[in-house]
């Protein structure tokens, strides 16, 4: 997982990850050509209207055209920035989820201080869930009795995903906003109690990530944290296939230690 990080950003791990990494490029550096041209633009001005003997600092004879020429450009620049990259892009990552058909459909809930997650089975279909059957052994609240439940798998802290297969997570949370957050995704959205938020991506590169909380959510905010490892589709239905059989029993005592 070091090696995912050096002087720069994070690597590209997702499909979002290379347009949202070019807004970042563009902004700063349009930033950087902005503030070199403000500079010459108040060199020039400071030298040419200067104080000096027989005169007495004074632009008023300065053109208008010439004085706005510089904001002009900058809220031509900015307005440009927002018509062809902010609004598709935002549209694209976070407005418009994709269909569910197609996509790996995984269940995401934040809690202090842990993420628990929930795949679907081979049906495809995830089990219904009370709020009345909520514990430390069964955060999602499934109900046992029914059947499109009985396949379905839950781990703790633990995400896979297999490589470039669109994912559609439903990301909620059991009491204070957290927030999802995975840097090599360029992916992060609060998790809000009462709301079921769509995340989306599709992950492009094999390896080991971090899910990190992003919003300060009590004392043990720092280690709430999950592991999230990117697999090709055989190694992740093997490790699927696994969890099936698997129950949440062991996930009491490291949910408790961690709480």
């Amino acid at each position: 997982m070091n090696g995912n990080y050096g002087w720069f950003l994070p690597v590209q791990a997702s499909d979002f990850a290379p347009a949202m990494d070019r807004g970042i490029h563009i902004i700063h550096w349009a930033m950087g050509v902005i503030f070199v041209l403000w500079s010459v633009f108040f060199a020039y001005l400071l030298v040419r209207y200067r104080a000096r003997d027989g005169h007495k600092p004074d632009r008023s004879h300065l053109p208008l055209s010439v004085s706005l020429a510089p904001d002009i450009a900058v809220l031509a620049f900015e307005v440009l920035l927002v018509v062809v990259y902010a609004v598709p892009s935002w549209n694209r990552m976070k407005r418009i989820p994709p269909s569910a058909e197609g996509s790996l459909q995984v269940e995401v809930r934040g809690e202090q201080f842990n993420w628990s997650v929930r795949y679907p089975g081979a049906d495809g279909k995830f089990g219904k869930t009370e709020p009345r059957f909520v514990d430390f052994t069964n955060p999602f609240g499934v109900d046992e009795a029914d059947p499109a439940g009985a396949d379905d798998v839950v781990t703790v802290n633990e995400l896979r995903f297999p490589v470039n297969e669109r994912v559609l997570v439903r990301l909620t949370s059991k009491d204070v906003i957290h927030s999802f957050f995975i840097p090599e995704f360029r992916v992060k959205q609060d998790a809000v109690p009462g709301l079921a938020m769509p995340v989306w991506f599709t992950p492009t590169l094999e390896g080991d990530f971090e899910l990190a909380c992003a919003q300060l959510c009590g004392v043990g905010h720092a280690i709430m944290r999950a592991d999230v490892k990117v697999t090709d589709r055989a190694a992740f239905d093997q490790w699927l296939a696994a969890k099936k059989n698997a129950t949440l029993a062991a996930a009491p005592k490291a949910a408790v230690e961690q709480w």
